[in-house]
């Protein structure tokens, strides 16, 4: 490349590149996979055009996780919306895999526009549609090349890859597999399977090994598959340096494979500490739902569900759950802090309708959970009955090994952050969720202390965004009546008060101390609204925070806001992200 460069199409934009490039204006670099084009915070004093390979967007919130904001793709240009605006670039921009790129001075830009207004009228453009799409909430720049591969001998992944391929076609999308026949193309028929196919599923088995090295630097999201129940190889550690860029970046998730009559898995978190994925999806032999929901997250069609904290008035998110699986919304990943979490992984157990009801009615319902009273050193009960319940209805199920993805939030008073759980037994990171100061003894993690999610984080939504690319639904309870004066009251008889069992409910304090964990800032409101995109809020003004026996009332009321807010709705819930069929490159605000 002395005097001249291709460019991948023919607009205003990829002119400018080639001509500059011509007069040794711009200037042309290859960037490896895992290298830094540029960090948030630096200035944007060029512009970049990605002539081959493929960038990563990213983005660290204010608790330093960081969210993946989508994939710039040949032909698009890089840092442009700083660039203009003279400021300095809101994100991260990675090499997802080895990537050509052309930089233009800012000041050569501008020469440029001056010279052929279309310039700027293109990049306009872009980034008018950047942002009518941000509003509408579609997806931008969102991974369309996935990599199978293969950790252990015995696993097939080309009969896996081609039923995601069939399910993705069934969804409106084109899609092309790639397997070890392709070892000896040459590197731009990547690029044209890339340009013409929705999406692009490239599989390596565990013998393919230089085609496993191709696979791994090509894609954009990468999937490793494996069987469960079986320990994994001592390689597996070895094999992940194939995908260090991807791997660096939170872009690679673990798949593990079941028989069909599998009730439940197991040994999951062998596999998470060998292969450090970000997420965990189980699939059964001939279960066509598992490979539904994994086509649904390669398309951004995959739903989250996310359940607020709210003492009894979780009991809405039971009849939540009811009308959306009535209505035939599939939920592919969940998440919850305090009682919303209780429920979320009863989803994620797998529980019917039907079972879901029985096991909180048992748990809560038919006796009180906090009414173990106890002399006040740490808390106002001994917590004693809520371990008992939660071991006899989740038992030893860890975290790794539940069919649905879930996670739920603690707050961790050591570090003063929230604590998600995504690993460890089920039932201990439920303790910890559930655990409101004052009333339920704190849980710990080594030296930290954990209460209920719902004092840092009660309606985890945002977390749920970042975890896949699809749309989110969130259910919030904390939005009915709040306590008023009757509620915390000083009894007019404790003799009275004790004989009506009222005094199993817990003392009014018990009310004070729940809404005060559980209220909702209008920041978080706000938070919660911008990160869903179906927002489902129960009528539950007649449902009190700690009133245990009030599962009809809450739980008719969650159903009815559900079906309401799904009647509202101008599409099935799966299509509220649909990402568009291949069309003319967008911009990323960098």
């Amino acid at each position: 490349m002395t005097d001249r460069v291709d460019t991948p199409n023919d607009s205003s934009l990829s002119r400018l590149f080639a001509e500059a490039f011509v007069d040794r204006e711009a200037t042309w670099f290859c960037l490896a996979g895992g290298a830094l084009l540029f960090e948030a915070g630096e200035p944007a004093d060029q512009l970049y055009y990605l002539r081959a390979g493929r960038l990563g967007v990213f983005r660290s919130d204010e608790d330093g996780d960081i969210q993946f904001l989508g994939v710039i793709r040949p032909g698009e240009p890089v840092g442009e919306m700083a660039l203009i605006a003279g400021g300095a670039h809101s994100a991260r921009v990675v090499a997802l895999r080895d990537s050509e790129i052309l930089g233009l001075p800012r000041e050569a830009f501008f020469d440029a526009c001056e010279a052929d207004p279309t310039v700027m009228t293109e990049l306009a453009r872009l980034m008018i549609r950047r942002s009518r799409q941000a509003g509408q909430r579609e997806a931008v720049g969102d991974p369309s090349v996935f990599g199978f591969l293969a950790v252990a001998e015995g696993v097939n992944v080309r009969p896996l890859a081609d039923r995601v391929a069939q399910e993705i076609s069934a969804l409106g999308y084109s899609s092309l597999v790639v397997g070890i026949e392709a070892v000896n193309v040459a590197p731009e028929w990547f690029s044209d399977a890339e340009r013409s196919h929705d999406f692009v599923l490239y599989v390596a088995e565990n013998a393919d090994l230089g085609w496993r090295q191709v696979v791994a630097r090509q894609v954009d999201r990468l999937f490793r598959v494996a069987r469960g129940g079986q320990p994994p190889p001592q390689s597996v550690a070895a094999t992940s340096t194939q995908a260090r860029p991807l791997q660096a970046q939170q872009l690679v998730d673990l798949i593990l494979l079941h028989p069909r009559d599998a009730d439940h898995a197991s040994g999951s978190e062998a596999w998470q500490d060998a292969v450090q994925p970000a997420r965990i999806f189980h699939l059964r032999r001939g279960v066509a739902g598992d490979v539904r929901r994994l086509a649904r997250v390669i398309t951004g069609r995959s739903v989250g569900l996310v359940l607020s904290g709210g003492g009894a008035r979780a009991y809405a998110h039971v009849g939540a759950i009811r009308a959306l699986r009535e209505r035939g919304v599939p939920i592919d990943f969940v998440c919850g802090a305090s009682m919303g979490a209780i429920v979320g992984a009863g989803v994620a157990m797998g529980w019917s309708n039907e079972e879901l009801t029985r096991r909180i009615r048992e748990a809560f319902v038919d006796t009180s959970p906090v009414d173990d009273i106890a002399l006040p050193l740490l808390a106002m009960t001994q917590g004693r009955k809520v371990r008992e319940r939660l071991a006899w209805h989740f038992g030893d199920t860890r975290i790794a090994d539940l069919w649905i993805p879930f996670f739920c939030v603690s707050s961790n008073l050591t570090t003063g952050a929230y604590h998600m759980h995504r690993r460890g037994l089920l039932r201990d990171a439920l303790r910890a969720t559930v655990a409101l100061p004052g009333i339920l003894p704190p849980a710990t993690d080594g030296t930290d202390v954990l209460v209920d999610g719902a004092v840092l984080k009660n309606f985890p939504a945002d977390l749920m965004r970042a975890a896949h690319n699809g749309p989110v639904i969130g259910v919030d309870v904390t939005r009915g009546r709040s306590i008023t004066a009757a509620d915390v009251a000083r009894p007019e008889s404790v003799w009275r008060w004790l004989a009506s069992g009222q005094w199993r409910r817990g003392p009014p304090i018990v009310s004070l101390l729940m809404r005060a964990a559980t209220v909702s800032t209008g920041r978080d409101l706000a938070a919660s609204r911008e990160a869903t995109d179906l927002l489902v809020t129960p009528d539950l003004g007649d449902v009190e925070i700690r009133d245990w026996s009030a599962f009809e009332p809450a739980e008719q009321a969650g159903y009815a806001a559900t079906i309401a807010a799904l009647d509202l709705l101008h599409a099935p819930v799966t299509e509220l992200r649909r990402r568009p069929k291949i069309q003319a490159p967008a911009a990323i605000a960098t």
